[in-house]
């Protein structure tokens, strides 16, 4: 059984890819997107790396995602 928070998703599941699927993007579109590699998005998800992103490619992620630099999340992977 899979346990979910208040707003209806998997506990411990990575903030960024619920932004993701929220958006209906998939690895690959969000990694084509911001101009990374798509195993950089799936890091960034598992927690195995922290983001390193120039300004424009945040500018990027968050116009993929549909959201403001303030909603950005300040970790990416799931809680620890």
């Amino acid at each position: 059984m899979v346990k979910r928070d208040k707003s209806g998703s998997e506990e411990g599941e990575s903030p960024l890819k619920r932004l993701r699927e929220a958006a209906g993007l998939s690895q690959q579109e969000l990694a084509t997107r911001i101009g990374v590699a798509v195993a950089t998005i799936s890091r960034w998800e598992r927690g195995a790396s922290p983001a390193m992103m120039s300004v424009p490619q945040m500018r990027a992620l968050c116009k993929a995602l549909g959201i403001s630099f303030e909603e950005l999340p300040d970790h990416f992977g799931p809680p620890t």
